[in-house]
C-alpha cells in the first residue's frame, strides 16, 4: 500500500493508481480494488483522511508578512477586522510588531475575514505562517469554524540563516581525517557522577527530626539566641559545631533568604535586532574615531534671532543646525556620504549623490534612526519640522519602513543630557560614518585686545566622528571634521 497513490475515495469505494516503483502485480491490485469495493477497510479509511483535503469552500490563507527586510517574526497586536467582516483593498486588517515598531498590515484585496488563526497578543510567529483566512464575498463562514491551524498547512519554523556569499561548501566529510575538512560537531562531555552529602543516618519523619547540633554548640547558641536552623554545619555529617555558632553571621544568613538578587528580562524582537546589527557593525566595520572642540557662539546667536523673528512659525533646535551642518560637509567631502556594498561576488563603494541624515531618537522600546531626507537641499525649518514630526512617531512606533530604512549618515546627539561631555557611536551599517554630538559648555577663553589680554566665556562642543576604514581614510575622516568645524563656527555659510 505504501507504493500506491491514493486519488480518492467516493463512499465506500476506492480508487488507487499503482506508482512507477510499485511492485505489486495487476492481478494483485485488482483483487485489492474488488475487496475495497465490498467493504470498508479501516486501515484505508485513515490513509484517505490523511492524504485527501478537508471539504472547506474556496478560500486564501493570510500569512505573517515581513514588514522590513530584517523581520524574520512579528507578534499579533490588534485585530482591526472581526470574522464575518468585509475587507476592502487598503484596509487595515491587522497591527503587527515588528523587529522595529508597531504597524498597520493592509490587506490588498477584496474579501471577508472567515477565521482568525493567530489571536491578538500572540509573540514570535515566524514569517510565513499562517495567521488568518480570507474568502470571497458571499461564502458562508460557518463552514470555517472547525478550520484549524493544520488545515492551513500548520506553523512552520523560523526561516534558516543562510550562509555568508564568500563561504563555500564543505565538499569533506567532517571525519574524513583531511586536514581541508570541516571541524566535526563538538560532543557533549559526559556529565561526572556527583557524591551524595547524605549522612548516611536513618531516615526520619520531619517532627522526629533534630537538628544535627553537639551539646555545647546547642547551649551557646541559645545563650547568644542564634537561630539553629539558620547555621549551616562544617562538622562531621554537616554536624554543628561551637566554632560554627561563633562563626554565624545573621545579616549573610538573611541576605541568602532573601531570593535572587536580579531580575530576568525577556529581550524584545526590536533589542534582538540593535544587538545583532551593531555586534556586526563592531566586528565587521573597523572603526576609528576623530575629535573636535566647536565653538557655537556665533551659532546659538543666529538660532535665537531666527527664533524671535518667526513668529512661532518654527522653532529651531541646535540639533537642527547640527544636521544641516553634517550634510555641508558630506557634499563637500561626498566619500564620507557613501556605503560599502557586496551583492553577488562583487565588492564595491556606493557614493551617494543625495545626503540623507538618520538621527538617532531615543524610543521605549530601543533606538530608532528616522531619516531626514534630502538634508543638504531643504532649509532648517524643515528640517525642524521633519525631525519634530518623525521624533514624535518614532516613540509612539508608528514610522513607516522607508522612514527609518536607508540613510546615508547618522548623527546621535547627547547634548540634553549636561553630564555627557562627549562619547563614541557605533557606525550604522551599511553607513560609512557616524557623529556622535555632546553637551554644550561655557569654557574661558583668552582674548588679545588693545588692552591686552581678556577673559571670554565661549560655548563649546565636543563632537566625535566615528568613520569606517573600509570606506573613509584617517585623513578623509580629518578633512571632513575640519569642514564641519567650518560650517558650525561660521553658521551663516548654511543660510546659503
Amino acid at each position: 500500500m505504501a507504493t500506491s497513490t491514493l486519488l480518492c475515495r467516493s463512499g465506500s469505494r476506492l480508487f488507487l493508481q499503482a506508482a512507477p516503483s510499485s511492485k505489486t502485480s495487476r492481478n494483485a491490485l485488482q483483487r485489492l480494488q474488488n475487496v475495497a469495493a465490498s467493504q470498508r477497510l479501516p486501515c484505508l479509511s485513515v490513509l484517505s483522511r490523511y492524504y485527501a483535503s478537508k471539504p472547506f469552500p474556496p478560500h486564501t490563507v493570510i500569512t505573517m508578512p515581513a514588514l522590513s527586510p530584517t523581520m524574520t517574526a512579528g507578534n499579533v497586536g490588534t485585530w482591526q477586522k472581526k470574522v464575518g467582516d468585509k475587507v476592502e483593498p487598503g484596509d487595515v486588517l491587522v497591527e503587527i510588531e515588528t523587529d522595529k515598531a508597531q504597524m498597520d498590515f493592509e490587506y490588498q484585496e477584496e474579501g471577508v475575514l472567515a477565521k482568525i488563526l493567530k489571536e491578538a497578543g500572540e509573540k514570535d510567529i515566524p514569517v510565513g505562517n499562517p495567521i488568518g483566512v480570507m474568502v470571497e464575498e458571499g461564502t458562508d463562514i460557518a463552514a470555517f469554524e472547525e478550520f484549524t491551524l493544520e488545515d492551513a498547512g500548520g506553523d512552520k519554523g523560523p526561516p534558516k540563516e543562510q550562509p555568508k556569499e564568500e563561504a563555500s561548501e564543505a565538499s569533506e566529510a567532517p571525519d574524513s581525517g583531511s586536514a581541508t575538512a570541516p571541524p566535526s560537531e563538538a560532543k557533549e562531555p559526559a556529565s561526572d557522577a556527583v557524591e551524595s552529602d547524605s549522612s548516611g543516618g536513618r531516615l526520619q519523619p520531619v517532627l522526629d527530626r533534630e537538628p544535627n547540633i553537639s551539646f555545647a554548640a546547642k547551649k551557646l547558641a541559645l545563650e547568644k539566641g542564634v537561630p539553629i536552623k539558620d547555621i549551616k554545619g562544617t562538622g562531621p555529617g554537616g554536624r554543628i559545631t561551637v566554632s560554627d555558632v561563633e562563626k554565624f553571621n545573621p545579616a549573610s544568613s538573611a541576605a541568602a533568604t532573601t531570593g535572587p538578587a536580579y531580575e530576568d528580562i525577556p529581550a524584545s524582537s526590536m533589542r534582538k535586532v540593535i544587538a545583532t546589527r551593531l555586534q556586526e557593525s563592531m566586528n565587521q566595520n573597523p572603526h576609528y574615531y576623530v575629535s573636535a572642540t566647536l565653538s557655537v557662539t556665533k551659532l546659538l546667536k543666529l538660532r535665537e534671532a531666527l527664533n524671535a523673528a518667526a513668529d512661532g512659525k518654527y522653532k529651531l533646535s541646535v540639533n537642527d543646525f547640527l544636521i544641516k551642518a553634517c550634510a555641508i560637509a558630506c557634499k563637500k567631502v561626498p566619500t564620507v556620504n557613501s556605503s560599502w556594498r557586496e551583492n553577488g561576488g562583487q565588492v564595491f563603494i556606493r557614493q551617494h549623490n543625495t545626503v540623507d541624515v538618520s538621527v538617532a531618537v531615543a524610543t521605549p522600546v530601543g533606538l530608532m534612526t528616522p531619516i531626514v531626507k534630502n538634508a543638504d537641499s531643504i532649509g532648517l525649518s524643515s528640517i525642524s519640522s521633519a525631525v519634530k514630526d518623525l521624533g514624535k512617531r518614532a516613540r509612539d512606533g508608528k514610522l513607516k519602513p522607508e522612514e527609518y530604512q536607508g540613510g546615508t549618515f547618522t548623527i546621535s546627539n547627547m547634548g540634553m543630557n549636561a553630564a555627557v561631555e562627549r562619547f563614541t557611536a557605533v557606525i550604522n551599517p551599511p553607513q560609512a560614518a557616524i557623529l556622535a554630538v555632546g553637551t554644550t559648555r561655557k569654557v574661558a577663553v583668552p582674548v588679545e585686545t588693545e588692552e591686552g589680554i581678556v577673559t571670554e566665556w565661549d560655548d563649546q562642543i565636543v563632537v566625535t566622528g566615528s568613520f569606517d576604514h573600509k570606506v573613509v581614510d584617517g585623513a578623509v575622516g580629518a578633512e571632513w571634521i575640519r569642514e564641519l568645524k567650518k560650517v558650525i563656527e561660521n553658521p551663516l555659510e548654511m543660510m546659503l
